[in-house]
């Protein structure tokens, strides 16, 4: 689950963490009001979306006027942002951030992943900061400091004064660098995050280290632990699809191709997808109903497979081991009855229960194409999408 900036901070702040004097604003109204707290004479105001290259895509302003910064609230709330991180479509933005400004003498990078590998969290630095990190890392990689965190015993203050002298820090810098490594180390294991960035840690001319936007993603397994968490989640800024299918348990992700997924177990929906893509087709999502699917998921689960425009063709591959074929195919009988659509389903089952599912589905009178092994059913799924085109 990811954070918006705003709520990244209030998340900083509250461990004690260096950020700069803002709030949020849902109207141009609550943006004025939080300008005239602030004690400055130029503010920044910044788009809450969960997406990378704002300011590029003009979601960051810098105002000098209280007129001039009211326009630009106006302007950005409620438009739909586009960004290199975003679809075409773009992230609709509801809140606005309202900042003071700050003098930046040097913009740093920081921060920590979960290295899967390694089986430890990694903390990142590089004086590389306020640019896309992915870029500093392929074309300079040089310039990107590590630090290996032991479970046993967490960050260490030796490990922050390395890092510290790698950046280039003095004096007193070092002290606040410590005291902003071992709060995000902190932060990270007690909020079970899986991704944090301070980009950019700045330094400002008058020697202060600030978090000047932050970037939080939460692990998702873990927010059953994290109720103050979960309350942020912020669903609009999420594929609708994906949300109706976390109300039913499903595992959904939505792709950019044309033939619809309906697979049992992660491993064969991962299978299922590569088969799909070796016989020339892509595609438009994965989707696993788990090993416990009911009528009713099997059923939601159709009906988010037809709710993507681009979907031209449906697959349902299907091993019977612990859900019941004919489970499966009442619930595809009954999702293809409710919604009426008209495009080929291709459909291997089997299992347990898979002569009952297929029978069922033959005597269903539905538009369904039987399939004798997987390798036939993705091609003929690939080219029942080809024919819908």
């Amino acid at each position: 689950m990811n954070l918006h900036e705003y709520q990244a901070k209030q998340l900083l702040a509250k461990y004690g963490l260096p950020v700069p004097h803002g709030e949020v604003a849902w109207n141009v109204e609550q943006a004025m009001n939080v300008a005239d707290k602030l004690n400055t004479q130029r503010w920044v105001v910044k788009a809450q979306v969960h997406a990378g290259g704002r300011g590029k895509a003009g979601g960051v302003k810098l105002v000098s006027t209280k007129e001039e910064l009211a326009h630009v609230a106006k302007e950005l709330l409620g438009k739909r942002l586009v960004t290199y991180q975003t679809t075409a479509e773009g992230q609709p933005v509801q809140q606005v951030l309202i900042e003071e400004t700050s003098d930046i003498a040097k913009e740093l990078y920081l921060g920590a992943i979960i290295d899967r590998a390694a089986q430890r969290i990694v903390f990142m630095a590089s004086t590389e900061g306020g640019v896309d990190i992915e870029k500093v890392a392929h074309e300079t990689p040089d310039k990107i400091l590590t630090t290996i965190v032991d479970p046993l015993v967490g960050v260490q203050p030796y490990q922050a004064r390395q890092l510290s002298f790698a950046l280039g820090l003095q004096g007193d810098q070092i002290k606040q660098f410590t005291k902003i490594l071992l709060g995000l180390a902190k932060l990270f294991e007690e909020c079970d995050l899986s991704l944090l960035e301070i980009n950019p840690l700045v330094i400002t001319k008058d020697g202060r280290l600030v978090c000047l936007d932050g970037k939080i993603n939460i692990d998702d397994n873990a927010l059953y632990r994290q109720p103050e968490l979960r309350g942020m989640r912020d669903t609009s800024q999420e594929d609708e699809r994906e949300n109706r299918a976390r109300d039913w348990e499903l595992n959904y992700i939505a792709l950019d191709g044309n033939i619809g997924c309906m697979v049992n177990g992660a491993g064969l929906a991962m299978a299922t997808m590569d088969l799909v893509k070796l016989q020339g087709g892509n595609p438009a999502n994965f989707l696993d109903v788990g090993g416990g699917a009911t009528k009713e998921r099997v059923t939601e689960a159709f009906k988010i497979i037809l709710s993507d425009k681009n979907v031209k063709a449906i697959l349902v591959n299907i091993f019977g081991g612990i859900v019941r074929c004919d489970l499966i195919a009442d619930g595809i009988i009954g999702a293809v009855s409710e919604v009426g659509t008209s495009l080929p389903v291709v459909v291997r089952l089997e299992g347990n229960n898979a002569e009952l599912g297929a029978k069922k589905l033959i005597e269903s009178g539905l538009n369904i194409i039987a399939a004798e092994s997987f390798t036939d059913a993705a091609k003929k799924v690939v080219h029942a999408a080809e024919a819908q085109k």
